[in-house]
């Protein structure tokens, strides 16, 4: 029988393979699956960050969108590329941020076709609460893993491929 790929390969030394482990991940089944861990692992994420941002009142997509924005005023369209959203989409999280009065759109003086989206000082307090929320959630999330760990888990993570454009991308903008 061909092994899948992505699979994972029968153990054969389990200490030497996975040092401090008493054994080996099971090399079948849905644990086995990389993208089903990281699909459980992520779900339960959102779930812990969607309620640690409920006082707010903002969802994780609105926490990045003013992230986003803290370092500085953005192009509408720019900021839509950086978030890899349908401009629809943006519209939308941009309308109900603003309505919370969170970000500021604008015409862009020297080209009137342009917007450009800045974060209120309103938003800026809020980010600031977010970002603490966050860090709250990833230190719970994230108890037992040693800074390095992390360093780690983040740099394989940032390497992660989800090309625009795939039936993920269209589930993803379907939940704003």
């Amino acid at each position: 029988m061909a092994q899948r790929s992505g699979a994972s390969a029968p153990a054969t030394s389990t200490s030497a393979s996975f040092p401090g482990c008493d054994e080996a991940p099971a090399s079948t089944g849905p644990e086995s699956r990389l993208s089903l861990l990281l699909a459980r692992h992520g779900g339960a994420t959102e779930a812990c960050i969607r309620e640690a941002l409920t006082a707010s009142g903002v969802t994780p997509r609105h926490a990045i969108v003013l992230m986003h924005l803290d370092g500085g005023q953005l192009g509408q369209r720019d900021l839509g590329a950086r978030l890899g959203v349908d401009p629809s989409v943006l519209v939308a999280l941009l309308n109900a941020l603003e309505d919370r009065d969170l970000v500021r759109r604008r015409r862009d003086p020297a080209d009137r076709r342009r917007h450009i989206v800045e974060i209120t000082d309103a938003g800026a307090a809020a980010v600031t609460k977010l970002d603490a929320a966050i860090g709250h959630v990833e230190d719970e999330l994230f108890a037992d893993l040693t800074s390095q760990e992390r360093d780690t888990l983040h740099s394989l993570l940032a390497r992660v491929r989800t090309a625009h454009g795939s039936a993920c991308d269209a589930a993803a903008d379907a939940d704003c």
